[in-house]
């Protein structure tokens, strides 16, 4: 799978006589999941037939029996940027992570570092920082992690490729 294409979901056991299969999403996104869609997998394209999501069961188009869900078992799903974009509503203010990452982190006029990554540890996003060479050179460490939340985080601008906010410099000299 091509390095662009982030995991959504995972299919995990089948269920009942018809096709049925347990799904585990892996996006804040859940609306980009109806019937008709078309998804690509590690193992070729997949369309929807039926979806619950409260309970968390999906079916796909051409395997609607046991034998044939039992093929799918484990099958991961995955969506590239702009399947992302047209399928997911962000509310204002709200990013997508690969819109983040590449971002410079910037607080008052300093430049504290490049956003290489982000993860989620338990329900909050950390941005994974590469401290900017300068304030490595004079001592502070390679990489820090900063909550991505509005305590510190003011505000962002995606085409400047820039995110502004306070008290992550404390955050770097304390790491």
């Amino acid at each position: 799978m091509s390095e662009d294409k982030a995991l959504i979901a995972q299919i995990g056991r089948t269920i009942g006589l018809w096709g049925d299969l347990k799904f585990h999403l892996h996006t804040d996104f859940p609306e980009q999941f109806e019937v008709g869609n078309s998804y690509s997998t590690n193992r070729g394209e997949l369309t929807i037939a039926d979806i619950n999501p409260i309970r968390g069961i999906i079916r796909f188009v051409g395997y609607e029996s046991i034998d044939s869900a039992k093929r799918l078992t484990n099958i991961k799903i995955f969506a590239d940027e702009v399947d992302t974009k047209n399928s997911c509503n962000l509310k204002e203010g709200q990013h997508f992570w690969f819109d983040i990452i590449g971002c410079s982190i910037k607080q008052d006029d300093d430049i504290l570092g490049l956003i290489e990554d982000v993860q989620r540890m338990g329900d909050t996003d950390y941005l994974c920082i590469k401290t900017d060479d300068k304030l490595v050179e004079d001592g502070l460490p390679k990489s820090f992690l900063v909550p991505y939340i509005d305590r510190y985080v003011i505000s962002s601008d995606i085409s400047e490729k820039l995110v502004f906010t306070k008290d992550a410099r404390d955050i770097l000299e304390a790491s």
